[in-house]
């Protein structure tokens, strides 16, 4: 959740999506920092009672755009088409960019700009009410897990970039802490509800198993 990154330095690469103060999401929200501020990562990531799980999905997939957003604005300036021409994960996954829409055929570009049409692709998607209604009493569109399942997906290919490619410039940011919390707040969540294949976790497989067993 956001709240753990305090009063730092609120760099973001894309501008932060607000969920509406007084709306049910927003309740929603304050009962997920809540829970989180427990510690239990495990029992955080948990629909809570009487929830629809359509609308949990959105508030969390709004936040974690929001925690990666911040966490990848950090790095921006170690994250160059020199140092980054390709963006991949290690030496053995390799992401290419196609959206379906405006680039159809999947493009090899380098991380920065991969990074940027992710964010502003996710960014639209959180944007348009008919996919992520804010309003009570909109219902969810019946494709919405998919389209979550698809940010979700994506969004683990920033952490697994940073942690690949810039780990060293978050250690000297002094920012592994924060990059582990939220990572494992996103591995717990996505596990939780099955929203990530396991093969697209390969990148990060031994790390998610390291940060996850201590809470089984």
């Amino acid at each position: 959740m956001s709240f753990l990154f305090g009063n730092r330095s609120s760099k973001t690469f894309k501008p932060k999506k607000n969920i509406p103060e007084g709306s049910h999401q927003y309740e929603l929200l304050k009962h997920a920092e809540a829970t989180l501020g427990s510690g239990n990562l495990r029992m955080a990531v948990m629909l809570p009672d009487g929830e629809d799980l359509n609308e949990w999905v959105a508030v969390n997939t709004v936040d974690f755009f929001n925690q990666i957003n911040m966490l990848y604005g950090t790095i921006t300036d170690f994250c160059s088409e020199d140092s980054c021409p390709l963006m991949s994960a290690g030496p053995k996954y390799e992401y290419h960019w196609a959206d379906g829409t405006n680039i159809k055929k999947p493009i090899k570009c380098s991380a920065p700009k991969y990074i940027d049409y992710l964010m502003t692709w996710v960014q639209d998607q959180l944007d348009d009410e008919t996919l992520f209604p804010s309003k009570i009493g909109v219902p969810f569109p019946k494709n919405f897990m998919s389209v979550a399942k698809t940010i979700l997906k994506r969004l683990f290919r920033v952490y697994a970039h940073i942690y690949h490619q810039h780990f060293d410039a978050v250690m000297q940011l002094q920012e592994e802490a924060h990059l582990n919390t939220s990572f494992k707040h996103f591995i717990f969540f996505v596990q939780e509800f099955n929203l990530i294949d396991r093969k697209e976790l390969a990148p990060l497989q031994e790390l998610i198993e390291k940060l996850t067993t201590k809470d089984r």
